[in-house]
């Protein structure tokens, strides 16, 4: 099956995670998703292949070789992203792209003063949403294209390869994907997970994460004598977020520059509650945005001299590159085989994090490769046919350097 094919096949399917839910996995509809994907890596000729009752999803490919090559596996993620709709996702192809505004639908634009990146792809196909909802590419795209490529070698034994490993995670999106991953069945040396966005980009590093829960008391009274009495979550709230500068959030920040971010408030006058999460590259300036988060509940606290705000601080993952910077290998690889195929090579520090972080720290160095996708989490994600194709044959270029390796 064409890997163009195989992503619209599965952007069908509305596997969305839910960070409110404490299920393994997080919904229902990605074990279903992940059950016809068991199915497929049997009929394609896989071996070994395992889901566990966690969701987890495993699945060999056999050497082609008679010497003992490194066995390296490539990992994505099932699920979707919950900050849009997956529910009835319409996929379509733009062949030959113009290079112009993308009319999605008759009231949705993708506009190129929006997304200059856009301008890089005409004169490709493009997948696109019907504007309604998101793709589904991420990562999605990941998946087609690892078993395209595992099709292939499946079909064409002349090819050199090891012992390759396949492995599909749930809940990626809410932090989870990689919690209950069996590294050491995996088996692996290394891995890759393909879940970028260009394909020419090799991912080395990603933010360290933190999470933090701040909980507010407030007093409630009648607000016809409220004075002097009434104190107001809602706005106590308002003046611990302000406390941070504009010039930290994510909206203006770009690069490896972190930013402190607030993503959900409610409540009203009697409690209130805020969730923030913080993102750097410097593990030690991340130290520093926590820290300023006690620093701003003790400066409210003491202004109403008493105890009106709580926080939790949770970590959540770490940067890789602390890890891959003295295990350069499957990054080298992954350059050198871009470089073959006559790319070139960027390397890219995420904004962001992937399964391979946290794999990374638990002893699987895992980088992240492109898979020909952008714009993701929204109405607007879209995905290039021709840089799926590359990531196929990227996929294949490494399984191919692995094994001639003296």
């Amino acid at each position: 099956m064409e890997v163009q094919n195989r992503l619209i096949k599965y952007c069908k399917f509305n596997t969305q995670s839910d960070p409110n839910s404490e299920t393994v996995p997080t919904t229902a509809s990605q074990m279903e998703f992940s059950k016809i994907l068991k199915e497929e890596m049997i009929a394609i000729g896989l071996q070994d292949v395992v889901l566990d009752d966690l969701g987890y999803l495993y699945g060999t490919l056999p050497s082609t070789v008679d010497y003992e090559v490194d066995t390296i596996g490539f990992i994505a993620h099932v699920d979707t992203a919950p900050d849009f709709t997956a529910e009835n996702v319409n996929p379509r192809i733009i062949e030959n792209y113009d290079g112009s505004d993308i009319q999605l639908n008759e009231n949705i634009i993708m506009k190129i003063t929006d997304f200059p990146k856009l301008e890089k792809l005409k004169g490709n196909d493009l997948i696109v949403t019907d504007g309604n909802t998101l793709l589904g590419a991420d990562d999605k795209a990941g998946i087609a294209e690892i078993l395209t490529a595992c099709e292939y070698l499946i079909q064409h034994p002349e090819i050199k390869h090891g012992k390759i490993r396949v492995g599909f995670t749930p809940d990626e999106e809410v932090g989870r994907g990689a919690h209950h991953f069996d590294i050491d069945g995996f088996g692996c040396k290394f891995a890759y997970t393909m879940d970028g966005g260009e394909v020419n980009f090799v991912a080395d590093e990603t933010f360290n994460a933190a999470s933090v829960d701040v909980d507010i008391k407030g007093f409630s009274i009648h607000p016809g004598e409220a004075k002097g009495k009434m104190i107001n979550a809602l706005n106590i709230g308002i003046e611990f977020h302000n406390l941070f500068p504009k010039s930290s959030r994510p909206e203006t920040t770009e690069g490896r520059e972190g930013f402190t971010h607030l993503t959900d408030m409610n409540g009203d006058v009697e409690e209130a509650h805020l969730h923030y999460i913080l993102r750097n590259h410097d593990a030690r300036k991340l130290e520093l945005q926590k820290e300023a988060m006690g620093l701003a509940k003790d400066y409210i606290n003491k202004l109403y001299h008493q105890e009106l705000i709580s926080i939790k601080i949770h970590d959540e993952y770490r940067n890789m590159h602390e890890i891959l910077k003295d295990n350069p290998e499957p990054v080298n690889y992954a350059k050198q085989a871009l470089i073959e195929m006559g790319l070139d090579v960027e390397m890219e520090s995420v904004r962001g994090g992937t399964d391979g972080a946290t794999l990374t720290f638990n002893g699987l160095p895992c980088p992240n490769l492109g898979t020909g996708g952008g714009n993701y989490h929204g109405r607007y994600e879209y995905c290039c046919i021709q840089e799926m194709e590359q990531a196929v044959s990227l996929i294949i270029k490494i399984a191919e350097l692995v094994a001639g390796k003296e």
